[in-house]
């Protein structure tokens, strides 16, 4: 039985910026998807210790603004392997550094697929979770995995 993997996770702390904001001083939608996509694959190489490219990224909502200055914490973790891909749960919330208030701003589930040296899909490494919250995303990734599929084969067949 395989180890539970403790580096299969990944977290960014960001510090928003007027760079980062729109013209109402909230970050940009993008920048967060982008920090999102940048932490999930992270989780995902660390599972896996080979390159991965996103293979989709499930709807998400912004439950809330984050303003600048502002804290961003986004936070990644393995949730299954399934053969070639993997999904990775993400959360994001925002802290006020100055009063410690913390929200939760959005949640997403990212599909990553590794690749061998010649860039073609290859077999991740086996995922047993221990803990019942592990194993309550370990049973709900593949609930998902099979909305995934089943959207994917109504929207080729159009």
């Amino acid at each position: 039985m395989e180890e539970f993997r403790e580096e299969a996770i990944a977290e960014i702390l960001e510090l928003v910026l007027p760079n980062d904001a729109n013209i109402l001083g909230n970050i940009l939608g993008g920048k967060v998807m982008h920090m999102i996509d940048i932490c999930a694959a992270i989780a995902a190489t660390r599972h896996c210790r080979r390159p991965v490219v996103t293979a989709s990224f499930d709807q998400m909502s912004f439950l809330h603004p984050i303003k600048v200055g502002e804290l961003v914490h986004v936070k990644a973790s393995l949730n299954r392997a399934f053969h070639t891909s993997m999904e990775i749960g993400v959360k994001v919330w925002s802290e006020n550094l100055l009063t410690a208030e913390r929200k939760h701003m959005s949640s997403a589930y990212l599909t990553f697929v590794a690749l061998d040296d010649n860039g073609k899909p290859m077999a991740v490494p086996p995922y047993e979770p221990h803990t019942n919250e592990q194993k309550r995303r370990w049973e709900n990734a593949e609930m998902r995995r099979q909305q995934r599929l089943e959207m994917r084969a109504r929207s080729v067949a159009r």
